[in-house]
């Protein structure tokens, strides 16, 4: 999904939205139980499933909770870039621990989110490699101390 163009716009009718939500609810749900809900047949789901992934409309992946496989600390850091952002979001977006990079208006550049094992390797990532990467101006982080909400069912509404 990280290389679809993020800017065009796949229509999605009221079937494949009812099979996403489907899928936001289980992800291992077997077609022929989504078709029952949707109104389709196991068949039709399968190559309407496939469609979605093949255009970059969605992934099925497991979702972990950081802190039940070793990740203490997570972040979002705000950076500032001299020159042409492209290269840094390219760069963050290349490290294994950041899992979100968008460009934004405003104070920041960059946006980035960090999921680290804990603070000593947070201050390794941010001082020692973020830091480090051309362009880079200033950074600005914002540590987790309780996560409130996080959800993944906003895609069809």
């Amino acid at each position: 999904m990280a290389n679809r163009d993020r800017n065009a716009s796949v229509p999605l009718d009221a079937a494949s939205k009812a099979i996403i939500e489907q899928l936001q609810e289980d992800g291992r749900r077997p077609y022929a139980a989504i078709g029952k809900a949707v109104g389709l047949s196991e068949a039709a789901v399968r190559q309407r499933v496939q469609k979605l992934l093949d255009q970059g409309v969605m992934q099925i992946v497991a979702v972990t909770d950081p802190l039940t496989v070793g990740f203490t600390r997570q972040a979002m850091v705000g950076i500032r870039v001299e020159g042409d952002i492209e290269p840094v979001a390219d760069a963050l977006a290349a490290f294994d621990e950041v899992d979100y990079v968008v460009c934004t208006a405003g104070s920041f550049d960059l946006l980035a989110e960090l999921v680290c094992e804990d603070d000593e390797h947070l201050l390794e990532l941010i001082n020692k490699r973020i830091r480090a990467l051309p362009g880079v101006r200033s950074t600005e982080s914002f540590v987790y101390l309780k996560l409130r909400k996080q959800t993944y069912t906003w895609g069809t509404r």
